[in-house]
């Protein structure tokens, strides 16, 4: 694998992909090199500016007002999620930040109702992305979207709810079969009075706290919730679980439980240390391996924010946005339940396989380049589709491929389009290669299956 094969994996893994102009200035970069820059700009990346939101405290409030304020609300959501797809879309923003900070939004799924708790919680996801994990645990136990998602805030002495400390356990450090029910009761008792209040902020209200002693995996004490996320970090099998994970999600599905092992083990030494579980994972030779080449099935979020990307959208209707990741299965914010997005090959059906395919072909026409939708489309679809409005600037695009005949265009484009192997140059491309047009070619390469694998 050349180097610059092995940096457009690293980006598409730890980012959204390389812009035109990235994937020719970063050409004779070394993999090293590429690695720090992904660390470097996530080091002086800004926290998000909060926006108030309405005030709900009002107890007199009418019916009228209530329903206005809660439109109010989504569209303020709907203008955080948007905000968020231009940034991982954005060559000039921290794109490790961003495609950590999204990992961490699947494994701490969480649906926020309102917009100044979802600024926070992103917030929060992106201070400690690639912190100390701990740190990050006991965030997310004191942050209020989490509390009121999980019901925390009905967590009480004597009348203690679970749900928190059971998917604090299953889904959060440790995973299912590590822990006993009696841990569940145990943890949630020390987790009472963990609450937040009207403004959105994170309260413990002495008085609802358990403050007796329990015994929670093989140890007593007078423990409180942080004793309880230090005991669960004190198994190696939490190490084990994130590591898992990790290696599911950023290396291949089918995991190599002897790499997952070491990197635990390294993981636990570290102190729990995220930044260098990252670092270990893209220096790794087998990270490079062609097995774990594209080998992954696009995100619905990674495969738009990823297009816009490479081709320099500078603007996107936000209903057009939003629509689509509604019809493809994946709306940032709205997570389908507290385990988070199934994904792998739960994101390809009949439906949404055409709908992916014609994606790009939507954003052309929108940027009024002729490309016939699939005739195949569905009504509905083409309408989702036609509202997909965007300004791109295709002249990076168009320099990337370069000069010389249709073949030689067509490869360079090819390399740069798909990770899994470049299919052949054969009928299928000829179509587009006899226009001898960059921007054609490019939306037949992105039309194709293997546009969806990286």
């Amino acid at each position: 694998m050349s180097d610059l094969t092995e940096i457009q994996h690293l980006y598409w893994r730890a980012g959204f992909g390389l812009s035109p102009t990235e994937q020719q200035t970063r050409q004779n970069w070394t993999r090293r090199q590429a690695i720090d820059d992904l660390f470097n700009q996530a080091e002086t990346a800004k926290p998000l500016p909060e926006n108030a939101s309405p005030d709900y405290s009002g107890d007199m409030m009418s019916a009228a007002s209530a329903q206005e304020k809660r439109k109010k609300e989504q569209q303020l959501l709907v203008g955080i999620n948007y905000d968020w797809v231009k940034r991982m879309a954005n060559a000039e923003e921290s794109a490790l930040l961003e495609r950590m900070t999204f990992f961490w939004h699947d494994h701490f799924a969480c649906e926020t109702k309102f917009s100044l708790l979802a600024t926070r919680q992103l917030n929060t996801l992106r201070k400690h992305a690639l912190g100390n994990f701990k740190d990050l645990v006991l965030a997310i136990a004191r942050d209020p979207s989490m509390i009121r998602y999980l019901n925390n805030q009905q967590n009480r002495k004597l009348k203690p709810n679970e749900n928190f400390a059971r998917e604090l356990m299953e889904l959060f450090t440790i995973g299912r079969g590590r822990y006993t029910e009696s841990d569940v009761k145990e943890a949630a008792r020390a987790f009472t009075g963990w609450s937040s209040n009207k403004e959105g902020e994170y309260v413990f209200r002495i008085r609802q706290h358990d403050d007796g002693e329990k015994t929670f995996m093989g140890a007593t004490g007078n423990f409180n919730g942080e004793d309880i996320i230090d005991l669960i970090l004190k198994q190696k099998e939490t190490a084990q679980f994130i590591c898992r994970k990790i290696y599911a999600c950023f290396v291949n599905e089918q995991v190599d439980e002897v790499r997952v092992n070491s990197l635990a083990k390294d993981f636990r030494s570290s102190g729990y240390d995220i930044g260098q579980l990252m670092q270990q994972v893209f220096s790794s030779d087998w990270f490079y391996a062609p097995e774990n080449v594209g080998n992954r099935i696009k995100s619905p979020i990674e495969l738009m924010a990823g297009m816009m990307r490479q081709l320099n959208v500078t603007q996107i209707s936000p209903t057009g946005l939003i629509g689509m990741e509604r019809a493809l299965g994946q709306i940032l914010l709205k997570p389908p339940n507290v385990a988070g997005w199934p994904g792998g090959r739960a994101w390809i059906d009949n439906s949404t396989l055409l709908l992916r395919l014609n994606l790009a072909g939507a954003l052309f026409k929108a940027a009024e380049i002729n490309f016939n939708l699939a005739p195949e489309l569905e009504a509905e679809t083409k309408k989702k589709l036609k509202q997909l409005v965007a300004e791109m600037n295709l002249g990076p695009l168009t320099s990337l491929a370069g000069t010389g005949n249709g073949a030689d265009q067509y490869q360079r484009l090819a390399s740069y389009l798909l990770q899994a192997p470049t299919p052949p140059f054969g009928p299928q491309a000829q179509r587009v290669v006899f226009t001898k047009n960059p921007s054609l070619m490019a939306v037949q390469l992105m039309s194709l299956p293997e546009y969806q694998l990286c």
